[in-house]
């Protein structure tokens, strides 16, 4: 079973760490994370809101990483996503290419 864990590169914060599949979903370039598999709770919804033409309505989240260092908008997540893409629904969703991120794939 290969794992993914996703951490913030400057601060060695570790935001999600667990299997893929299910529980962390890659699609489309992106990794979208169910909340067993977050490891901090320091996204921040900014309401920064977005479309997608077949996922429909998100919105940004930041990276509150003390009180004076914040990574905007690192994350997203869907508040009315796709009823078609259930693995899409309510979770943290972060790039795979995103600079800021460092992406440990083991088994």
């Amino acid at each position: 079973m290969t794992k993914v864990r996703i951490t913030h590169a400057d601060s060695g914060q570790v935001l999600a760490d667990g299997p893929l599949g299910w529980g962390i979903t890659p699609f489309e370039g992106n990794f979208y994370i169910s909340r067993k598999y977050l490891k901090t709770d320091r996204f921040r919804v900014n309401f920064l809101p977005g479309l997608c033409i077949y996922k429909f309505l998100y919105v940004w989240m930041d990276l509150q990483l003390d009180e004076d260092c914040v990574a905007r908008n690192i994350a997203w997540m869907y508040w009315l996503p796709n009823p078609l893409l259930p693995f899409i629904w309510f979770r943290v969703a972060v790039s795979r290419r995103d600079p800021a991120l460092l992406i440990e794939e083991y088994a």
